[in-house]
C-alpha cells in the first residue's frame, strides 16, 4: 500500500489482499464464526466473552503465519481488521467473495 487508506473502502483491496491464500481465509471464517457464537452465547456463558477474541485472532493469526506467511493487518489497523474480518466472513458464507478476490489480485498487481 503506498499510503495510509483515510476510509475503510480504501483499506478494503489492502485488507482483501492480504487473505489470498485460501486455508488462511477459511480459518479467518472459522474463527470469526466460533467468535460469534461465544458472543450468542456470552448470556448464559460469560466466560466466552474471554474465549470469542482467543479463538477468533488465535486461528486468523494461525492462518496469517503458518500460510499466508505476512503480519496481521490488524497489527496496523484492528478496528478496520475487524470490520474486514466481518465483511469476509459475511460474502465468504453468502458466495460473494469471489470478484473480490479476483480485484484484490489486480489491486495487489497493480501496487507491487
Amino acid at each position: 500500500m503506498s499510503s495510509k487508506p483515510t476510509t475503510f473502502e480504501e483499506f478494503w483491496p489492502f485488507y482483501v489482499a492480504q487473505h489470498l491464500d485460501p486455508i488462511n481465509r477459511a480459518l479467518h471464517i472459522a474463527g470469526t464464526g466460533i467468535a460469534l457464537g461465544c458472543l450468542a452465547i456470552a448470556p448464559v456463558a460469560p466466560q466466552a466473552l474471554l474465549a470469542a477474541p482467543v479463538v477468533g485472532y488465535g486461528l486468523a493469526w494461525i492462518g496469517h503465519f503458518a500460510f499466508e506467511k505476512n503480519k496481521p493487518a490488524t497489527f496496523g489497523n484492528p478496528l478496520w481488521s475487524l470490520r474486514g474480518d466481518l465483511r469476509m466472513f459475511a460474502r465468504t458464507i453468502t458466495g460473494r467473495m469471489a470478484p473480490e478476490l479476483e480485484a484484490a489480485r489486480e489491486w495487489a498487481a497493480r501496487a507491487a
